[in-house]
């Protein structure tokens, strides 16, 4: 058995102040959405729209649950955690509101495979975990979306 490698690029050797202030953007992204699938979950019209509906539901409860390990985590490392979500942005399509949680999503799966490399760069590691836990959820709610709007799942860019 072969050890695995990491690689540790060069912008996630960080200081713990810089990863509170990384903490508390992501913070700011699971609250809009969290509001963004609660409004969306109650406005999306039509018998096509009823499972991902109900699901959006699903997803704000598993937001909310993110904030909750987020805001630890920032206690955790000294910081406070902070009150202001990202703007929401709402529409009268339903389809756009989906592509809207879609990008959302691409986005956050990008910052917190970021996060995880800076973590274990500090050696946060059980941080690093709970974060990866967080991914696990973050990539089915993209799946889900990607799957309502017919479409193929989006590759996540990197933050490199």
């Amino acid at each position: 058995m072969t050890p695995t490698t990491h690689v540790v690029h060069q912008q996630d050797h960080i200081a713990r102040e810089d990863l509170i202030g990384f903490l508390n953007e992501d913070l700011a992204g699971e609250y809009q959405a969290i509001i963004s699938y609660v409004i969306y979950s109650q406005v999306l019209k039509g018998p096509e729209y009823m499972a991902i509906a109900a699901e959006l539901e699903v997803h704000a409860a598993e937001e909310l649950s993110h904030a909750l390990i987020i805001a630890k985590q920032i206690d955790y490392l000294g910081g406070m955690p902070q009150a202001v979500p990202k703007p929401v942005k709402l529409s009268t399509d339903a389809k756009e509101m989906l592509r809207f949680d879609l990008q959302n999503e691409s986005e956050t799966i990008a910052r917190y495979r970021q996060r995880v490399r800076q973590c274990d760069a500090l050696g946060e590691y059980a941080m690093a975990e709970q974060i990866r836990q967080i991914l696990v959820q973050e990539q089915e709610h993209l799946i889900d979306l990607a799957t309502a709007l017919g479409e193929e799942v989006p590759k996540i860019p990197s933050l490199e």
